[in-house]
């Protein structure tokens, strides 16, 4: 399979001088599925910020199909990967449907946008939030707006996802979905 995600060198530092990362390295390739086990503050966030490109290490690279995701522009990393992190606050009262279809962003203006409609059904139904759609994201259970925010996710349509805890706010079916979810994208050739 084609190495997606290269990072090699990879520190960060806290305000006090102390790394959260010292010298990390990690390669995700196409079809695979990794999971990042630690105990609290081990960093394990934190890698997921460095490798997504929203934070830069002060040391190490991070590479992208090849390219410097430090070099790349926010619109292309988000054609390339998609990232879910462990907090997905919506305070104003969107409908589940724009949540999801808020995913479909950085393919607007695109050729891409054509399959808007149909990525959003998909994941909608993938994640079983269809029945949902016209409900306030804030007016759901955390189970129901984790599996909304995995939604969006997916609807991005990307070839890598980086979840961070994609399972902590659902019960035990649920957690099992999302699990059938991974592979069924690793399968697909996703990373």
């Amino acid at each position: 399979m084609s190495l997606r995600l290269h990072g090699h060198g990879l520190t960060v530092r806290v305000g006090d001088g102390r790394a959260i990362l010292d010298d990390a390295a990690i390669d995700l390739h196409a079809g695979e599925v990794h999971a990042l086990v630690g105990p609290n503050g081990a960093g394990k966030s934190t890698l997921f910020g460095v490798l997504s490109g929203d934070i830069a290490p002060v040391s190490g690279t991070v590479l992208l199909d090849g390219r410097p995701v430090a070099a790349t522009r926010p619109r292309d990393l988000a054609r390339h990967r998609a990232v879910l992190l462990q907090e997905n606050t919506v305070t104003f009262p969107f409908t589940v449907e724009q949540v999801v279809r808020m995913g479909r962003t950085p393919w607007a203006r695109t050729p891409a946008s054509a399959e808007d409609d149909s990525a959003v059904a998909t994941a909608m139904a993938t994640t079983e939030v269809a029945a949902l759609r016209e409900r306030s994201v804030p007016s759901l259970s955390g189970g129901e707006r984790a599996r909304v925010a995995l939604a969006r996710v997916l609807a991005q349509s990307t070839g890598i996802l980086l979840l961070d805890e994609p399972t902590a706010a659902l019960d035990l079916k649920h957690h099992e979905d999302v699990m059938r979810v991974v592979r069924t994208q690793a399968e697909a050739g996703v990373a």
